[in-house]
């Protein structure tokens, strides 16, 4: 399927619509810092009727002005195509000119409106039919919702691009095996927060060797980080074995995941505000003895 997404002359949505064809249409807002999601009643039935819907959306300018239209920011959208569950943009040249913040909001807002269609898993960005780079000269790729972390339903804030180094565990549970991840993450987030979050949802299922090495139903109480110790507070469910991976190796997946950020040396891991009487310690430094490396 290939079409031009045409710029509408008015806004999509202008009341607070509800029902079971209400979907959210996520916009910029006029300061450029943060992205803001609308509830919008689709009229569209058939699926590609129901993308121009929604791309016609993200082109419209809005009436008020305390938000943008992300296809509306000073570049066109030329074409685009879909595969399958894959949709790719493809802009002109004056996208390059977005600012930094403002590029990775316009991303976040139209990967975040286009994904909530069940015939789309992941959009792709190009530039004349080159591939697109983030500002630390790396290519985006294809990019779903949950590369953009929001810390709440109905905003987004300014994203950073993290690259974060996890420790998972390898097939038999006996050792741990670092892996590097790039995710963008809402700056109103603790780093070390967002570190566990992605430990905790396990490996990527495209990466093969690597098995969760943390219990995937484990809930975060709370972090605080003072003087380089990171304090994590986790559920009981923590303690619940899975994979084989001993409890103490995954106080250390968290451990190692933690003491790779610059600003922190040791960290307690609590249970419901407490040490565990199994733990061998109520502080742990990085330990890379239990670490190895995939087999090839």
């Amino acid at each position: 399927m290939a079409f031009l997404a045409v710029f509408a002359l008015s806004a999509c949505g202008q009341e607070e619509p509800s029902g079971e064809n209400v979907c959210q249409v996520y916009y910029v807002s006029s300061s450029e810092t943060k992205v803001e999601s609308h509830p919008y009643e689709m009229t569209a039935q058939s699926p590609e009727d129901r993308l121009n819907e929604l791309l016609d959306c993200l082109c419209a300018i809005p009436e008020k002005l305390e938000y943008k239209a992300p296809l509306a920011m000073g570049f066109q959208v030329l074409e685009v195509k879909q595969e399958g569950s894959m949709l790719m943009l493809d802009v002109d040249q004056a996208y390059l000119d977005l600012p930094v913040i403002t590029e990775i909001l316009v991303r976040a807002a139209i990967v975040r409106t286009l994904t909530q269609l069940p015939e789309v898993s992941y959009v792709g960005i190009t530039v004349e039919g080159n591939q697109l780079y983030d500002s630390m000269g790396r290519p985006v790729g294809w990019m779903n919702a949950e590369q953009f972390i929001d810390n709440d339903g109905n905003e987004i804030n300014t994203y950073e691009l993290a690259r974060i180094r996890l420790y998972f565990a390898s097939e038999d549970g006996a050792s741990l095996i670092c892996t590097t991840r790039e995710q963008y993450y809402s700056t109103s987030m603790q780093l070390e927060r967002f570190v566990l979050e992605e430990l905790i949802a396990g490996p990527d299922s495209r990466t093969e060797g690597l098995y969760p090495s943390v219990n995937p139903n484990t809930k975060i109480v709370n972090v605080t980080t003072k003087d380089g110790i990171c304090y994590v507070n986790l559920d009981e469910t923590f303690l619940t074995v899975i994979n084989n991976v001993p409890t103490e190796e995954s106080v250390y997946a968290i451990v190692n995941s933690l003491v790779e950020l610059s600003n922190i040396n040791k960290v307690q891991i609590l249970v419901n505000g407490e040490v565990p009487d199994t733990f061998s310690a109520s502080v742990f430094e990085r330990n890379l003895d239990i670490v190895t490396t995939p087999e090839k």
